[in-house]
């Protein structure tokens, strides 16, 4: 802006400069023109009464570097002239100026050289005897006066030129000084030129506009980053060239970075190639899904595609965490395929023996060991459908009635009963400890330390030992099994809680059992929201312990 408003103002200074000069000289040769003229026609008039008095004896006294005098008879002969011989002229009658002065009295004419260089001016005058009296004077032209002050012109216009370049430049720079210094922040706050009022106007209508909508989009903003930063699936948002725009915190985790990824490619946080491809495939298609391991978990990526106005702006790619899902539904299949096969064992055998029986092929002899074995089964399969029943009602969470227990009181009980299959062993079971509160379901109470000190007595050396205690520590109630016998593999440590998970599945059928004990222990701590830890080092023994919140 500066520099159109600094040439529009040069420009104008030389327009005016010109002007001024063309106006000038034009008025200086007009005004002497003038003056020249008036001066011949009054030497003319003087001259004239002079040769009328005297003749050609005045001419001939007439000696002027100036004018040139000439005598015309009427019928066009020149009588005399001052710068020729007469006798030597041509005729004049068919001149300008002197059939003006034959018809009119006076006449005048101007004749430029063929250079235009040079002008002459005629002016005749009639006299009394009727000839003719005529002075002529050369005069220089417009563009001699020009060509003769080429020098001064040059220098007033060089000077000119510089002073209409500062004053251009200065005025220039005044003028956009306060446009620079306008507060846009601040529109109706300016008080310059009132031509830009209504522009400030504007701007500042503007402005409010904008901030209404930015506090709008921040608010949108807020409540995405609010919504986002909670979800626990993890949400990360890509433009169509895969760079990142948004990622959540779930997906920073996953993805082990941070909010330093926006921007970035998402091949920098995860160079899977499946899910590059998965994310091409949403791109193409629309949607796709994969599922993947990530730090140890089982996670499910749905990737859809954004659109607007029919353009692909990018994709969004939701993770789900489905371990537990996946884990649930192999415990479902592993559940069904243990219970069937615990199920059809029992029965295959009642089966067996009743068929046999029904047939007549048992002697009578023999009749009370295949009844005590169909006895036994039969008690087994009851066992193991009890069992079932009871995981399937702390899988619902039923409600259970509650007191308070003495744990002590329990063990005791639990001690007991398994004392009988402890000395079939010759192992030592022994409890120790004292009376102490649980606020929880006695039956429940009583299986978790049945199962555990039946485990440990299964899973024993001959000889062995069985070490029960019951204590309190800190507002807990602690209950401690521990045992000298085969111990547990670490690499099974993590599953012995599961259904129908046994480690060594042989010596689990010599010992009986349904193997379902270990998982009713867990989720029976779970109910009394407790916790259960568990050590174990193999062929030394194994200690369980399990701690009940006194409330």
């Amino acid at each position: 802006m500066t520099n159109k408003i600094f040439r529009s103002i040069l420009l104008a200074s030389l327009a005016v400069l010109l002007a001024s000069l063309v106006i000038i000289m034009g008025c200086l040769y007009g005004y002497f023109s003038d003056v020249q003229e008036k001066q011949l026609k009054d030497e003319l008039n003087l001259a004239a009464v002079a040769v009328e008095e005297q003749g050609e004896s005045y001419l001939s006294k007439v000696n002027s570097e100036n004018y040139r005098i000439t005598w015309i008879k009427a019928n066009g002969e020149v009588i005399y002239d001052t710068k020729a011989d007469a006798a030597e002229m041509e005729n004049h009658s068919n001149r300008e100026e002197i059939q003006e002065a034959f018809a009119y009295g006076s006449g005048e004419s101007a004749r430029y050289s063929d250079t235009l260089l040079e002008k002459t001016m005629y002016y005749a005058k009639k006299l009394s005897d009727g000839s003719v009296l005529r002075f002529s004077a050369s005069q220089a032209t417009v563009w001699v006066l020009v060509i003769g002050l080429i020098q001064p012109i040059l220098v007033v216009f060089l000077i000119a030129l510089l002073l209409s370049i500062f004053l251009a430049k200065r005025l220039a720079g005044r003028i956009v000084e306060p446009l620079n210094e306008l507060d846009l922040e601040h529109p109706l706050e300016n008080d310059v030129y009132e031509e830009i009022s209504p522009l400030l106007v504007r701007i500042n209508s503007q402005h409010e506009q904008i901030a209404e909508q930015l506090g709008q989009l921040q608010q949108k903003n807020d409540e995405f980053d609010q919504i986002t930063g909670s979800m626990k699936e993890g949400l990360v948002l890509l433009n169509k060239k895969g760079n990142i725009l948004s990622i959540n915190p779930a997906a920073q985790s996953l993805f082990k970075t941070g909010r330093y990824a926006v921007g970035k490619d998402f091949l920098a946080i995860d160079r899977s190639h499946d899910l590059t491809q998965a994310v091409r495939q949403a791109l193409a298609e629309g949607h796709s899904e994969i599922r993947l391991e990530r730090n140890g978990r089982q996670y499910q990526f749905d990737i859809s595609r954004i659109e607007s106005k029919g353009e692909v702006l990018g994709s969004v790619l939701l993770a789900f965490d489905v371990t537990e899902q996946e884990n649930a539904e192999r415990n479902r299949r592993e559940f069904t395929a243990n219970v069937s096969h615990e199920l059809k064992t029992p029965l295959q055998s009642i089966i067996g023996s009743a068929e046999l029986i029904e047939n007549g092929l048992v002697k009578k002899e023999d009749m009370p060991r295949f009844i005590g074995h169909i006895h036994k089964e039969a008690a087994r399969l009851v066992t193991l459908i009890d069992d079932i029943i009871r995981l399937s009602q702390l899988d619902e969470g039923a409600e259970m009635p509650m007191e308070e227990v003495d744990l002590y009181e329990v063990a005791r009980e639990a001690v007991n009963s398994l004392q009988d299959a402890a000395d079939s062993k010759n192992i030592s079971l022994t409890l120790s400890g004292e009376k102490h509160l649980v606020h929880g379901v006695y039956r429940l109470l009583h299986e978790i330390v049945y199962n555990l000190c039946d485990n440990a007595i299964k899973y024993n050396n001959k000889g062995g030992k069985v070490e029960v205690k019951v204590e309190g520590d800190a507002g807990k109630t602690i209950l401690t099994v521990k045992d000298n016998g085969i111990g547990i593999p670490l690499e099974h440590q993590d599953r012995i809680f599961e259904r129908f998970y046994r480690v060594d599945k042989s010596h689990s059928k010599a010992s009986g059992g349904t193997g379902l004990g270990l998982s009713i222990v867990k989720h029976g701590v779970k109910y009394h929201h407790g916790k259960i830890e568990l050590k174990s080092t193999e062929g030394k023994g194994t200690t369980i312990t399990v701690q009940f919140p006194l409330q």
